[in-house]
């Protein structure tokens, strides 16, 4: 075994592809689009890099390629963190204990030449992308969801590192019956007049602003959440660019006081990877034409953030949103993952429980001193 930085294109086409070639028989993998998975390396298309030094690793075994890994400082996480923890992402693997431990060595010695003091991930260069799966390895995971073996359990456990933190995900169906209980309707009521909050829907017509809004209200409403760190400007016209052409504007919810500013807000994405599972990981020739005309017509989502302004938080604003958002969305076939919420968020995980959610999944981010 060898380990080969990854310093010329055709590197980086043999390391974007290595998972097509390990999942290829798994039925619960979701090939995600070669061309979105690039764009995430690409500085150009990618504003996220500006801020990141990385650096990525093939293993090689007899001419094969058998596991990846990245390792990157990101100059943002940095500043706000003011703790030296350097990032690993993008691990893939055979089932081999001394392939993983050359990959986490190649990425811990890199992150060991930045300065860096431990190291945490698995993280990716894409918003809440995080996480090792530990339980509920099925359903297939929904868009922007990462995904893996069991077996990376024992491989990442082995290394030394150590649990830092757990996201939790759960689910509502209403082929299941799922209905929000009537105390939670009476509730939200009386929250919105209490404190005279309205909800709306997201206004295509305004919807450069409304990216603003929401990048706004998230730096503010989540800059004490474990791991989050500010958007910048590029970052959300990116954001915004990216989910243009496929959000539905009834997904996504506003809440704004009596005087029509923004106190709370919550994105809901159409779970694409139900769409294009069976394409491969290409749009052509007519994995396009699928996803066109399935896009109008899905009713499956991923709930990809909620917040609240810290002023409002505790009074049940977020119950509320979660109200207007499901209102917005319903149809008896509607099925919709909540991903991700921090294990120790306890009003998020209380609210959220009491809406009758069930728990799908549990991810793990791991940190190890290096």
């Amino acid at each position: 075994m060898k380990i080969i930085p990854v310093n010329t294109p055709v590197g980086l086409k043999k390391f974007i592809r290595l998972p097509y070639k390990l999942y290829k028989d798994d039925p619960v993998w979701v090939p995600p689009l070669l061309s979105e998975v690039s764009k995430q390396f690409n500085r150009k298309r990618n504003p996220t890099l500006g801020h990141c030094e990385y650096a990525l690793f093939l293993l090689e075994d007899e001419d094969e390629i058998i596991g990846r890994i990245a390792a990157f400082t990101d100059n943002v996480a940095l500043k706000e963190w003011k703790d030296a923890v350097g990032l690993f992402g993008y691990f893939e693997c055979i089932d081999d204990k001394n392939a993983a431990n050359a990959l986490l060595d190649a990425a811990a010695g890199w992150l060991r030449s930045k300065g860096m003091k431990s190291m945490r991930g698995p993280w990716s260069f894409v918003s809440q992308e995080w996480g090792l799966v530990i339980e509920g390895f099925t359903p297939s995971p929904t868009v922007m969801a990462p995904y893996n073996p069991p077996y990376y359990i024992n491989h990442i456990g082995d290394y030394g590192f150590e649990k830092v933190k757990d996201l939790l995900v759960y689910y509502i169906s209403a082929e299941e019956g799922y209905k929000i209980p009537d105390r939670i309707l009476k509730l939200t009521d009386d929250v919105a007049k209490r404190f005279n909050i309205r909800t709306r829907q997201l206004n295509m017509r305004d919807f450069d602003n409304e990216v603003d809004r929401i990048i706004e209200l998230s730096n503010k409403s989540l800059i004490n959440n474990w791991g989050y760190t500010q958007v910048t400007g590029e970052e959300a016209a990116a954001i915004g660019a990216d989910l243009k052409s496929i959000i539905h504007p009834r997904g996504v919810i506003f809440a704004e006081d009596s005087r029509g500013h923004p106190v709370g807000f919550a994105i809901t994405i159409p779970d694409v990877n139900f769409l294009i599972k069976d394409l491969g990981g290409r749009l052509l020739p007519f994995g396009w034409l699928k996803v066109l005309l399935g896009l109008p017509r899905l009713r499956k989502y991923r709930l990809f953030a909620l917040g609240v302004l810290p002023e409002y938080q505790g009074k049940g604003i977020d119950s509320l949103i979660y109200r207007a958002l499901y209102e917005a969305v319903y149809t008896p076939d509607i099925w919709l993952e909540i991903n991700y919420v921090l294990e120790d968020n306890v009003p998020m995980n209380n609210a959220i429980i009491k809406l009758n959610a069930k728990p799908l999944r549990r991810y793990r981010i791991y940190q190890k001193s290096i």
